[in-house]
């Protein structure tokens, strides 16, 4: 006792001393190299420092003592090591101790009182307890500081985000400690939907992000279950309760304040501030504080309470980022405490300095304290008190609030003041040599400064980590200012202070923090716990790892502490370190292994040896891990097993192998490997293909299949699973026991090679269907069924195998009739199946397939066909060992002979029959079989034979007469046995449908009879393949049943007939009773006392009866659903009266949904209750409903309970105010009255509007139904008409002066012109708009098109826009007077003053905008009084100026203006009078001055005319390229063809027929070229549309405008030029006769050429028409102008396409699509060349604007298809890919091509083309296929095109063999040899041309083709050759000619 009482008084007095010497913060840890037990008892996490390991508090400070958790296990500083006493101040307080306990025990209980007390108040004063404003007495010594002791439930703390994971968040807190979140307390539980709709896969991730500052609160603190006496720290991020406190009254202007997005809205963000008393909006800002990060719902934003609206409870915010970090609280309003929030800014003023930090007061009220560690200066030096003297003003932001004591901290970090982060600048790890102390701090420690970029970092050092060695007054060895080496081992991110250690053994070793450990190092590691999960060590730098139980030894471990003692040091290989946990092993393989380490999936390349170990063991193959959860399969054919051994018998799960790499896909994180060292190597003639067929012998039988020798060399053995011996499961489990070594099987399939083993199969169905199974995905075509071997049942489905690996799955609902029935019963492994193909992905190679017995029964009796022939084999393999004369019986017991026997017993179902001969073979009659005979024991029967099952030596027979006699016939007449048995059959046929009576039924087949073919057998299978796990269907003897004939009795069928029972197709029911449905009482139209249970918004819910639930819409709560709130006086529980107005079945539940009403209306009468509401409403009617749902655009409203209204944003006000604030006003359960615009029956739908329908879209006012384009169901915009004032919404600012689209409905949208968008004329009236900017606006005009399409001009000019109702008739006026906008010609008069934008500028001056309808043009020289040298910089399009017109043309609509402040102008000279001396005729010179794509234009020397010379008036027949043939300024010769002097058009032409005679061909060159005066080079001419370039082509690529003379009307643009097809001297390539071509033939071909010139010569003639009719009115500019043309040439297509591309050029791209359509509907349907023009043109539209072009052009092609020709619109399409490049579509399409006119020659010689283009070696294979689909007349033309283009853009070679192989079998084609020498020619190799001439010249032929080859010859010999060489080709034709005729 004594004893006890002294160590009580010295651990008390101990204590006392302790308390005194701690200064600042709690004991350290142990030092670096200090050895100690307590190291045993924890295991260190990953996140703390690894060399330090934790000591125990201690234990007389705090009863459950608990270490501080650090997120670097940094020390709470300032405070130092573990103890501050010396030795001498130990011995004192031991002998104070020993005098006062001599005192007496008095004394000692007096003392201990008194101490007790001190100690309690130095412990509240200097243990870091929170000192609040609340508490009264002396100010605290020390500053309140965050530590694990004083953290409690509910302090709000500030942190920063380090870590988001999946499932919860990690943050850094205060003092270095950490924190977790979970992802339930990160997202508030209302947007916890929302945010999950939003963001795919992890939410978190895409709310919050590292290095964020978050406000937090601590829900608790629980003590880790891993590591003992750590804690963890739970927070909560949810407003909810950060701001429970918060009410509107409470917030104030200028706060900065947190908010969840709730919803993003269209110019801004819905918030959520946790509290439902208000909500908050943020508007988009471009200074937004989230900008760089995507704004979704959940996101955590910050902003400034800019306004608040207490009316409708919403806080308005500012997301400016400046704004918000600036901002600082002000105590407007005496701010309480429960407001007070982490983060948030004051201006505070200094109070007092503490011992480690400052106090401030801010807020009035408040005081708080700061550290050291926060405070304004990162690196604070000694003598940091002298800076912050009393009442200094500063500003600081809230660090933490403890609302038990009213504790609250402060900093003043630079960085977290501006609210960031402090920059992380250095990595656990890092040695910095040069880092200067600048505070020492007694007692403590030493703060560093560490030298980084671009700013210095601050380091900690604790005094336990200074030196490895004790140092005593280490004051004096680190004095301020010197420089130190220092590691840094941890890092507070809050305070943006890294901690660091002096110690000399911290910078030794590899390893010293997780980051260093690298998988496959090999390290020596402590062992210091050893338990049963494995042992943890510790390596020198005090990181820890472990080492799993598996991984201590090669072999399973059962005692691990006697393998691994704790102490000892082991060498071990990392495995892995993730999470900074890590794993090694002891396996002495894997540490003593020299081969490369697998640690990444990257690393994996084919043929790489390194070791790993099986972590699973599964049939197909092992499962083996590597390095870093690297992880791959090794296929059982890679396992090097014998065939049938199993796996588990050669390895074992954790077993280390040596593996190869055979092939790796780092993508999808996939590795195959191999065990076998070297891959086996097979030459050709030794493999066996998979599918095909071998037969096999049996060599041995194990436990898991047959093993057969198959005599194939290369290979091992073959192996056949017992599942794989029958299609019929009985029947294989038959054979498997009596099948002996020795026995053949004749036929075996090849499923698989595994391990140069082959997979065998002997099932009926495979073998016979080997042709037919796919072996690879692309063999598999939807629809078909295909016969297959289940490979695996799981819950979800069955995979179903095929050839080698090919699998398909079939899910649950497509692999069974029955939903309900369990997979596993109904299908086993290695089951038969017959499969239907349901789908192929070509893309992965996925097949699903339906095993449903309706889709896949079987067609043929295959099934009960192997049945019986391998129920035969059977036999004779048990019967195989004995007597020769064992299956001698079987011969006389032939089905349906008629046999005599005695009955032997009787048994309860029938007769035994006994045979004399055979004693061992026994018969069976039925009582069904007796007929109506009587037997007796004993007495003797004839009877027939039904059935005979050989292996049970049992036959089946019947005594029934019709039988036996008709069987006795047979067998009296003397006819052989195979003559009766065929002459039984006779009356049947294949596929016959039969009635037939159940005779006999077996366990798997029926015996039956078929009355009406003389009672013949038969038999059918009771299953089929997909159903033999199934219960079969129940038959009973005597029940009549439908079958088909199958197959007639043979030796293929065991001498059966066989039949296909009708049911066999029929769903097998596997269902089990039906239920009983229980009636309700409760009907439509009852009246019910119901009970509320809740209340919504929109409904009542309600119970009634017994248990039935249903609800009250709020549509049936009133009539006229007038009230405002109609649920407002119901309360729950309460009771009313209803009536049940409907009933309908939930979906997929068996409850009902019923609905009641409590309308006074209903409830009075019943009458119409019963009745289904009938959908009757009408246009223009006036509804009522409730708001239940708004989003960005749509309020939606409950008219009834079943029909629904929407009105659209821009239908709910005009005002832009109003329509920004659209879904306040239209709040949830508003009741909203408005008139139906349109309905949908169908969806029963309402669209409503806030005004009557009033006008409709026609300009005239007419009414809807006079324009039945009005009535579309899509675009309802009767509500619009002209001068309607309405709301829209910006959708598209256009480019340049285009103007604005406004919406101003779901489907239209108007535009505005630019001079349109301000009233008075100001410089760039676009500026004040933006994209999705509300406006209001008037509408001006609505036109029509010719498709129904809308056009509606808009103005926003706010003179207009306030004449809502204006008659229409006067708006032109009012406009006119209001700001001199023009919109007609007749109001402008010469020399008056106008105002207007630049359009367009060129070169020769620019055109302006005077208003919406009216342009005008200023010629250069008008546009100013000085010299404009680059009018497009000094007028810019857009801009304003200031003009008076010069010039009128009413008719044309032609203004000029002029700018020019002089009144002189420069009139357009005129040279008409030169054109008098012109005639038509004449011969004239001149230079080239332009050239186009469509002529020159010539100016005529010695005048200033130009003249036009048509390019099909050129010298040349054909040119290609005009520019490359003539140059600018070149000297030319021409005729005059025409003269127009009206017109001032010159047309000229240069053949040189024109110069060879005098003919007059003035009335026949009439072509409308145009001429041009020099002078006037006419900018009226140019028609600012024409400065765009077009977006239309034809075939050949050209642009519109600039050809627009050669895209005539009659001229074919999709002729598909084949190169030299139409030159070459082939005539009717493609005749079948090789006759030679006679007089008669050489007249025919004259004849043609002379009918071909003719039509060429018409065909130019129409063509020079056609420009004249288009040419004979001036260039159309106007859309006015192309309606006219049109009405004068409606079938055009060249008139037609030019409007579009004039279009276009206004961006008015749906106008052009619907031009399109009209142009298509105008022309004749017998102008098919027009049509197709004009669909070339929409393709190559559709193919630049469509939305998705691909799509878009697709649709118009399906539609032209059913207009025009398929193959030239094909070809069109096809066309238009090739020239914009896109060959991936252009080849599909060629496919598609090739395969619907597979017998169109131009087709394939198009894809040759474009294989020779391609440079792809694909033409042979080409040519092959060609030759196979084309019909034999076409072969020659084809071979000789391709032939052509092989020399032309291919192999020369190859051409050559093509003409040589058609030449060997047409010698005396002289078209061939021609095109041959042709082509050999334009090559120009000499030799070979000659040798090819010689050839021909030897040819015995007619002498007119003998005289075209050496006319040929000579030729060339003439051009290549010389003298002697041409009097050689003449030679030997005197030679032939002698030889001839001699």
């Amino acid at each position: 006792m004594k004893a006890l009482r002294y160590t009580v008084q010295y651990s008390i007095k101990y204590l006392e001393y302790c308390l005194f010497n701690q200064d600042m913060a709690k004991p350290s840890k142990k030092s670096f190299n200090k050895k100690s037990d307590d190291r045993l008892k924890t295991v260190q996490r990953p996140s703390k420092k690894p060399f330090k390991p934790h000591q125990k508090s201690n234990s007389a400070v705090s009863k459950d003592p608990l270490p501080i958790q650090l997120e670097d296990d940094v020390p709470d500083f300032p405070r130092g090591g573990q103890s501050s006493l010396s030795r001498a101040e130990v011995d004192k307080v031991r002998a104070e101790v020993d005098k006062e306990f001599e005192t007496g025990n008095i004394v000692l209980k007096k003392k201990r009182k008194e101490k007790m007390k001190k100690t309690s108040h130095s412990t509240d004063d200097e243990l870091g307890s929170l000192f609040g404003d609340g508490k009264s007495g002396k100010s605290p010594r020390f500053a309140n500081r965050i530590t694990l002791k004083n953290l409690t439930a509910g302090m709000k703390l500030w942190g920063i985000i380090t870590e988001v994971n999946e499932k919860d968040l990690v943050v850094s807190l205060p003092g270095g400690l950490r924190g977790l979140v979970r992802a339930c307390e990160a997202i508030d539980p209302l947007l916890h939907d929302e945010v999950k709709g939003d963001t795919e896969g992890d939410v978190l991730s895409a709310i919050y992000a590292v290095g964020q500052l978050v406000s937090c609160i601590v829900l608790q603190l629980d003590d880790d279950k891993k590591e003992k006496g750590k804690r963890k720290i739970w927070l909560s991020l949810r407003l909810a309760l950060l701001h429970s406190s918060f009410t509107l009254d409470i917030l104030q202007e200028g706060m900065v304040i947190n908010a969840y997005v709730k919803s993003i809205e269209d110019h801004g963000y819905m918030l959520h501030f946790g509290v439902t008393s208000f909500t908050g909006f943020m508007q988009n800002s471009s200074n937004d504080g989230s900008r760089g990060t995507q704004m979704i719902v959940g996101r955590l934003v910050q902003g400034v309470v800019k306004s608040i609206d207490r009316t409708r409870k919403v806080v308005y915010l500012s997301s400016d980022a400046e704004e918000v970090v600036k901002h600082v609280t002000k105590d407007l309003k005496a701010i309480p405490f429960n407001l007070l929030i982490p983060g948030m800014m004051v201006n505070a003023s200094v109070r007092s300095t503490l011992e480690n930090g400052i106090m401030l007061s801010f807020l009035t009220f408040f005081t708080g304290t700061v550290d050291i560690f926060h405070l304004g200066k990162t690196l604070p030096t000694s003598k940091w008190k002298d800076e912050y003297t009393q009442n200094k003003k500063v500003n600081a932001r809230i660090l933490f609030i403890d609302p038990s004591t009213r504790a609250v901290g402060l900093t003043m970090n630079p960085h977290l003041v501006h609210n960031n982060a402090p920059p992380s600048l250095v990595k656990i790890g890092d040695i910095f040599d040069d880092s200067k102390v600048v505070r020492v701090d007694r007692g403590s420690g030493l703060l560093l400064e560490i030298p980084t970029a671009p700013i210095p970092t601050p380091a900690y050092v604790s005094v336990s980590d200074l030196s490895d060695k004790e140092v005593r007054k280490w004051e004096k060895t680190f004095k301020e200012g010197s420089v130190v080496r220092v590691r840094v081992f941890g890092f507070r991110i809050l305070e943006g202070l890294a901690t660091g250690v002096l110690k000399t053994s911290a910078f030794e070793g590899s390893v010293f923090t997780h980051s260093d450990v690298r998988p496959g190092m090999v390290m020596k590691a402590k062992v210091i716990i050893v338990d049963s999960f494995g042992a943890i060590l510790q390596f020198a730098s005090g990181v820890k790892a472990l080492c799993p139980l598996r991984h201590m030894s090669e072999f399973e471990i059962v005692k691990p502490r006697k393998k691994f003692q704790v102490g000892a040091e082991l060498v071990f290989r990392v495995l892995g370190c993730k999470s900074k946990r890590i794993t090694v092993t002891h396996k002495k393989t894997l540490v003593k292994s020299k081969l490369p380490v697998l640690s990444s999936f990257t690393d994996a390349t084919e043929g790489l040896l390194t070791h790993g170990w099986i972590t699973k063991i599964e049939s197909h193959g092992c499962f083996v891990r590597f390095y870093n959860g690297v992880q791959g399969f090794a296929p059982r054919a890679e396992l090097g097993l014998d065939p049938g051994s199993d796996v588990s018998s050669m390895y074992h799960v954790e077993q280390v192998v040596k593996c190869r790499v055979t092939s790796s896909v780092p993508a999808s994180r996939r590795i195959n490997v191999s065990f076998l060292a070297m891959p086996a190597r097979t030459s050709e003639d030794d493999t066996v293909e998979l599918g095909s067929l071998v037969s096999g012998t049996v060599e041995r039988v194990t436990p898991h299949g047959i093993i057969v020798d198959v005599g194939v060399k290369g290979y091992m053995k073959g192996m056949i699973s017992f599942e794989h011996l029958a299609d019929n499961h009985g029947l294989a489990s038959k054979m498997e026991p009596v099948l002996k070594p020795g026995y053949k099987f004749e036929k075996l399939l090849v499923l698989d090679v595994e391990n140069k083993n082959l997979i065998l199969t002997a099932k009926y169905s495979l073998v016979n269907a080997a042709q037919q199974l796919p072996a690879d995905a692309s063999q598999v075509y939807p629809h078909s069924v295909v016969h297959g071997y289940i490979c695996n049942v799981i819950d979800t489905g069955c995979f179903v195998r095929f050839i080698g690996r090919l699998t398909g799955f079939a899910p649950k609902n497509k692999a069974v009739d029955d939903h309900r029935a369990d997979l596993s019963k109904v299908f086993y492994v290695g089951q038969s199946v017959r499969s239907n193909i349901l789908d192929v992905n070509s893309e992965t190679g996925r097949i699903t397939l339906s095993l449903k017995q309706s889709l896949c029964s079987s067609v043929d009796a295959s099934f009960i066909q192997e049945y019986f022939l391998l129920e035969e084999k059977i036999a004779k393999l048990q019967y195989s060992g004995s007597k020769p004369s064992s299956l001698k019986w079987v011969k006389e017991f032939s089905i349906g002979n008629v046999i005599e026997g005695t009955v032997h017993e009787e048994k309860e179902s029938g007769f035994i029959i006994s045979f004399q001969k055979y004693n061992d073979v026994f018969g069976f009659i039925t009582h069904h079989q007796l007929g109506r005979s009587t037997v007796d024991v004993g007495a003797t029967v004839k009877a027939v034979i039904l059935d005979v099952a050989k292996m049970d030596r049992l036959v089946y027979l019947s005594l029934k007469s019709e039988l036996v006699n008709r069987y006795m016939e047979n067998s009296d007449s003397q006819t052989p046995k195979k003559m009766r048995k065929r002459s039984a059959h006779k009356d049947l046929e294949v596929h016959q449908t039969v009635n037939a009576v159940v005779e006999v039924v077996q366990e798997n087949y029926l015996v039956l009879s078929i009355p009406d073919a003389k009672f013949a057998l038969g038999y059918a299978s009771l299953s089929d393949y997909n159903t033999q796990a199934l219960q079969p269907k129940q038959f009973v003897n005597g029940q009549r049943v439908s079958a088909s004939v199958m197959a007639l009795p043979d030796s293929s069928t065991a001498e059966r007939l066989l039949l296909l029972l009708k049911s066999n197709s029929e769903v097998v029911d596997t269902s089990s009773a039906k239920r009983a449905k229980k009636k309700s009482s409760y009907d439509v139209g009852s009246v019910v006392q119901a009970e509320v249970t809740e209340i919504k918004p929109l409904e009542l819910r309600l119970k009634f009866g017994s248990g039935l639930r249903g609800r009250i819409h709020i549509t049936e709560a009133s009539d006229g659903n007038i009230v405002e709130d109609p649920f407002g006086n119901f309360k729950i529980g309460q009771t009313l009266t209803a009536r049940i107005v409907s009933k309908a079945k939930v979906e997929n539940s068996n409850n009902f949904r019923w609905d009641l009403s409590i309308k006074p209306s209903v409830l009075a009468d019943q009458a119409d209750v019963c009745t289904a509401v009938d959908f009757s409403y009408s246009i223009g009617q006036s509804v009522t409903g409730f708001v239940y749902k708004v989003d960005k655009d749509w309020a939606w409203l409950a008219v009834t309970r079943d029909v629904r209204a929407q009105l659209y944003i821009l239908d709910s006000a005009c005002d832009p105010s109003e329509l920004h604030d659209f879904q306040n006003r239209f709040h949830i359960g508003k009741p909203f009255s408005g008139y139906i615009l349109s309905t949908s029956k169908e969806k029963r739908l309402l669209r409503l509007l806030l005004h009557p329908v009033a006008g409709g879209l026609l300009s005239n006012g007419a009414s809807m139904t006079d324009d039945p384009v009005s009535l579309s169901s899509e675009t309802v915009t009767s509500h619009i008409c002209k001068g309607a004032v309405v709301g829209g919404r910006i959708s598209k600012i256009l480019p340049g002066v285009g103007g604005l689209i406004v919406q101003i409905d779901p489907h239209l949208s108007g535009k505005v012109h630019y001079t349109e968008l301000a009233d008075s004329w100001i410089s760039n009236p676009l500026s004040s708009y933006h994209e999705g900017q509300f406006v209001k606006c008037k509408v001006l005009d609505i036109g029509h098109s010719g498709t129904g399409t809308v056009h509606v001009d808009l103005s926003l000019r706010s003179t207009l826009v306030g004449m809502d109702g204006q008659n229409s008739k006067d708006l032109g006026s009012y406009v006119n007077s209001c700001s001199n906008r023009y919109e007609k010609i007749e109001d402008l008069h010469p020399d008056m003053a106008v105002e207007g934008y630049v359009k367009n500028v060129t070169p020769k001056g620019c055109f302006i905008m005077l208003s919406r309808k009216l342009d005008a043009k200023i010629l250069i020289s008008n546009l100013s009084d000085d010299f404009v040298s680059k009018p497009e910089e000094e007028f810019p399009i857009g801009k304003l100026v200031n003009g008076r017109v010069v010039s009128l043309e009413p008719l044309s609509k032609r203004i000029e203006v002029s700018l020019r402040k002089t009144s002189g102008t420069k009139a357009p000279k005129s040279d008409e009078g030169s054109f008098s001396s012109l005639n038509v005729g004449e011969i004239i010179s001149g230079r080239v001055k332009r050239i186009e794509p469509y002529g020159l234009f010539i100016a005529i020397d010695q005048s200033k005319l130009v003249g036009l010379c048509h390019v099909s008036e050129l010298p040349e027949d054909h040119i290609d390229n005009i520019e490359t043939k003539y140059k600018i300024r070149e000297k030319v010769k021409a005729k005059i063809l025409k003269v127009d002097e009206e017109r001032q058009r010159i047309s000229l032409g240069m053949k040189g027929s024109y110069f060879d005679t005098n003919t007059d061909v003035g009335a026949s060159a009439d072509h409308g070229s145009d001429s041009f005066n020099e002078d006037d080079s006419e900018l009226g001419d140019q028609n600012p549309t024409e400065f765009q370039e077009p977006l239309i082509l034809f075939e050949n690529g050209e642009h519109l405008v600039l050809a627009e003379v050669e895209s005539r009307a009659s001229v074919l643009p999709l002729e598909v030029p084949l190169d030299e097809t139409d030159d070459l001297p082939v005539n009717d390539l493609g005749a079948q006769s090789p006759e030679p071509l006679d007089n008669k033939s050489e007249t025919s071909e004259n004849k043609n050429r002379r009918t071909k010139k003719k039509q060429m010569e018409e065909r130019e003639r129409e063509i020079r028409a056609a420009e004249e009719r288009l040419l004979q009115e001036d260039v159309p500019r106007t859309a006015d102008d192309f309606e006219k043309l049109i009405r004068s040439s409606p079938n055009s297509s060249f008139i037609w396409i030019k409007y579009m591309a004039f279009l276009l050029s206004l961006n008015e791209v749906e106008k052009a699509r619907s031009m399109a359509e009209r142009a298509l509907r105008t022309i004749n349907i017998r102008e098919e060349s027009e049509k197709l023009n004009v669909w070339v043109a929409y393709f190559n539209l559709e193919n630049e604007y469509g939305n998705p072009p691909e799509e878009a052009v697709l649709k118009v092609f399906q539609r032209a298809l059913q207009y025009c020709d398929p193959k030239k619109v094909h070809f069109a399409l096809l066309g238009m890919y090739e020239r914009t490049e896109q060959h991936k579509l252009a080849d599909e399409l060629l496919e598609k091509m090739i395969k619907k006119f597979k017998h169109s020659c131009k087709v394939w010689l198009r894809r040759i083309q474009r294989v020779l283009k391609q440079k792809e070696d694909l033409v042979q294979s080409v040519v092959k296929r060609a030759l196979i689909c084309l019909p034999k007349h076409k072969h020659i033309k084809f071979i000789t095109q391709t032939a052509i283009s092989e020399f032309k853009t291919g192999v020369p070679d190859r051409g050559r063999s093509m003409f040589e192989g058609m030449l060997r079998e047409y010698p005396k084609r002289t078209d061939l040899w021609s095109v041959y020498l042709d082509q050999e020619i334009r090559l120009g190799d000499v030799d070979v041309i000659r040798s090819l001439f010689e050839r021909t010249i030897c040819l015995e032929l007619p002498l007119k083709k003998m005289k075209f080859l050496f006319k040929k010859y000579l030729e060339f010999e003439k051009s290549y050759g010389d003298e002697e060489r041409t009097e050689y080709v003449k030679a030997e034709a005197l030679k032939y000619l002698e030889k001839a005729h001699p």
